[in-house]
């Protein structure tokens, strides 16, 4: 019974994959490296991807943020989709994971269009914004630890442009934001739960969350 739920799910996702824009090969390439790591599923889906480069080239984005690149896949595949004169400002603190990204970026040949900042990210949004760089990105990713996210969101809320795009990815937390409060949970849970529950009454946005990946939440700045 179990398999006979589950076929149609597969077949959809092979059917999607036959229409929709191929995967770069650095891309594919990339996903099977990530895929021997004990975080694998720390990347962000293909399809996720192909709906940020999709956003992405709608807004016609140059400048884009991410907070949180692993090994690279969301950050190689947003720098293919902008514009020769693109660029992207990545934040993260694991060296070992972002040479590997390094590695793909300059396969890619995508490395000249961006600036890695090994530091917690918070320090580097705060810099952002002393250097003035408010209104400035068309997009940013949140895609990092999960209990900063709502200092991540105000930052990038100062960061991007009105009309840009905040995606912030793993919303749901592989579902534990589902279920009752629970006693003993984790600060994160806690955290996702009541921050998820508070975006839909913030004027200052335009938002919409999709069960891609572990829940995506898509924001746009008014």
């Amino acid at each position: 019974m179990t398999i006979q739920q589950n076929q149609p799910t597969l077949l959809q996702q092979q059917y999607l994959a036959n229409i929709n824009p191929p995967e770069p090969t650095v891309l594919t390439e990339l996903r099977a490296e990530t895929a021997y790591h004990r975080k694998a599923n720390m990347s962000i889906a293909p399809e996720q991807a192909q709906l940020l480069k999709w956003l992405a080239q709608i807004i016609q984005a140059r400048y884009y943020l991410e907070i949180g690149v692993y090994t690279g896949y969301s950050s190689t595949a947003m720098a293919l989709a902008l514009p020769q004169d693109g660029h992207i400002t990545a934040c993260d603190i694991n060296v070992t994971y972002t040479d590997i990204a390094r590695k793909y970026w300059k396969k890619a040949g995508v490395s000249t269009k961006i600036d890695l900042y090994l530091q917690p990210a918070l320090i580097t949004l705060d810099t952002l914004i002393a250097q003035q760089k408010n209104n400035h990105y068309d997009l940013a990713l949140i895609d990092a630890d999960k209990a900063p996210t709502p200092h991540y969101f105000e930052r990038c809320l100062q960061l991007v442009r009105s009309g840009g795009i905040i995606a912030i990815d793993n919303v749901l937390l592989h579902g534990r934001v589902l279920r009752p409060v629970q006693l003993h949970e984790s600060e994160s849970t806690s955290i996702m739960r009541q921050f998820n529950a508070s975006l839909v009454q913030d004027h200052r946005i335009n938002m919409l969350t999709l069960p891609l990946g572990d829940g995506l939440t898509l924001i746009q700045k008014k």
